[in-house]
């Protein structure tokens, strides 16, 4: 019996600062208006234009000076980070009254596996259901890809906005994907684009093309150009795993002794082992904490814990060793000692810590909101 192929959504919500400006302020729904800049309406850089305001040529990362110099009446909405976390949070509630088998992609998108639900209703169906129904529900415009795997999911959902259904099959890619221009290969980079296209890979196909192989190894290693031709062609992750991106709550090591030790030198030694480790898991799942914390055994079952923060996230190793030693000098009691642990807590991803932290970054910036 044939394997059915899975069935991925992936659902983008459309000019999500903008569209949550327009349900809080309703007068801005036939402005043109934009998300960002500063108590100085005329500085800053733009984060979100309206669909209005793409129209005429205004577009996120502009300065907001060069968008008034397009349309003088330009409407400038500050900021609000609460209420963009409001309706993210509403729309991920959303999206789990359909199925638990979703993965959070960033605050405005998701990937969603509906091979099940499928069973009971055509997929456009469904796509069509749930679009009209987050409008309908929380104000909310989307649009939707739905493919085979992931990637084709997100190629598919940029293809039409806003409220645009695109199925892109494996099929579809010579048509729908190949003639792109270069610049839409998700997760290229606004870096490596440039380059190619002076090189002649001016679209998607021209990137598939075997013959151009070695000169797009140039700017990039062959397993990332290998990764990329197997997405371009449907080949890639069909895997919606919810639990992706999940930041564990705390980072810790601890050993017990074979036998009591009651020697400062040793435990610092065997303390500073377990950093170690912890210290590279840390870098390795490019995670930064804020809290240290000890854990002291004695031989009577005893036990010690200890913590201090820093004033703000850090993966710095000299900066939560030393402040480790620190507690250990301060709370060691001379006692026999059966178990020491170490661990991290207070613990964000780093990307995390740049888009809230570093909201106007290029990279963030350049992401257009859509």
């Amino acid at each position: 019996m044939k394997n059915k192929a899975k069935i991925i959504f992936h659902i983008d919500l459309n000019a999500f600062y903008a569209s949550v400006s327009e349900i809080n302020e309703p007068y801005l729904k036939n402005k043109v208006f934009v998300v960002g800049g500063s108590v100085m309406a005329s500085r800053g850089v733009i984060t979100t234009a309206s669909y209005k305001a793409r129209a005429l040529g205004i577009r996120s990362a502009m300065p907001i000076s060069e968008a008034m110099k397009i349309y003088p009446k330009v409407l400038v909405v500050p900021i609000n980070h609460s209420e963009y976390k409001k309706y993210s949070n509403l729309f991920f509630e959303f999206l789990k009254t359909y199925t638990n088998r979703v993965l959070k992609a960033s605050i405005d998108e998701a990937y969603l596996d509906v091979t099940e639900i499928t069973n009971d209703i055509h997929p456009l169906e469904l796509a069509k259901q749930m679009q009209q129904e987050l409008y309908e529900k929380h104000q909310l415009p989307s649009s939707i890809g739905i493919a085979p795997t992931l990637y084709l999911a997100k190629m598919g959902s940029d293809l039409k906005k806003p409220m645009g259904i695109t199925v892109v099959r494996k099929r579809d890619v010579p048509k729908k994907i190949l003639p792109l221009p270069i610049k839409e290969l998700h997760g290229l980079g606004i870096k490596t684009y440039p380059y190619l296209e002076k090189e002649g890979i001016l679209t998607i196909g021209d990137f598939a093309r075997k013959e151009n192989r070695e000169t797009i190894l140039k700017y990039m290693s062959y397993d990332n150009y290998q990764n990329f031709i197997d997405s371009i062609l449907g080949n890639s992750s069909n895997k919606v795993d919810p639990a992706k991106y999940d930041i564990p709550k705390s980072v810790s090591n601890e050993t017990t002794f074979n036998y009591n030790i009651d020697s400062y030198d040793l435990i610092l030694e065997e303390i500073s082992s377990l950093y170690e480790v912890i210290y590279h898991r840390l870098i390795k799942e490019n995670l930064l904490a804020k809290t240290i914390t000890i854990k002291l055994r004695e031989s009577n079952f005893k036990t010690i814990t200890r913590s201090k923060s820093i004033s703000d996230y850090s993966n710095d190793y000299d900066t939560f060793k030393n402040i480790m030693e620190e507690l250990l000098y301060e709370n060691y009691t001379d006692a026999p000692l059966r178990l020491v642990g170490v661990g991290y807590s207070n613990i964000i991803l780093e990307k995390q810590y740049e888009e809230d932290y570093n909201l106007f970054t290029y990279q963030k910036i350049l992401k257009d909101e859509t």
